[in-house]
């Protein structure tokens, strides 16, 4: 089956309704909503994802999440794929939103927090392995190869926005 996506222009506005390998393989933007987990204690989820994965085996990320559905808005694509991920509803909270320029293709990716406080299922086929990471581990982390590009450039754009004072009213979970 195929998974339809969004197609967007350079403003983030839909132009139509494609399969997400055709959107890849020709480079058009589409929408990709994310999150950043954290604990009651501040420390950042962190995960690998399978060596058999289709995108980034075996690769170390900060975030969770997927391509939008279409209809849906990133807030909502981010709480399904929390879900997806971890057997989780929250309600996470945007961010940030830009224009990644993406290592497979290009994509509007939002990025969310939310503050995940009760035991989880991580999905086999997503997640290999996890751990919870204090700001400054994830910091070291982000500089090892194996650190999936799209989410070291998010991970820097976000960064940047905590270090602006730029937050979000509260993550929600």
């Amino acid at each position: 089956m195929t998974e339809l996506v969004e197609r967007v222009d350079e403003d983030d506005r839909v132009i139509g309704v494609v399969g997400r390998g055709e959107a890849i393989r020709r480079r058009w933007l589409h929408r990709v909503a994310t999150v950043v987990c954290r604990d009651s204690r501040g420390r950042i989820l962190v995960h690998r994802r399978p060596h058999d994965a289709v995108r980034f085996p075996g690769g170390v990320n900060f975030m969770l999440g997927g391509a939008a559905e279409p209809g849906e808005t990133y807030e909502e694509a981010a709480a399904r794929e929390l879900t997806e991920e971890l057997g989780v509803r929250a309600r996470p909270r945007l961010v940030l939103k830009f224009r990644c320029a993406g290592a497979i293709s290009p994509y509007w990716l939002g990025l969310h927090e939310a503050v995940v406080t009760g035991p989880f299922t991580p999905a086999p086929d997503e997640i290999a392995w996890h751990d919870w990471l204090t700001e400054r581990q994830l910091a070291e982390l982000v500089r090892n190869e194996a650190f999936v590009p799209d989410a070291r450039e998010a991970y820097h754009r976000w960064t940047a926005r905590r270090r602006e004072g730029i937050r979000p009213e509260s993550p929600a979970g």
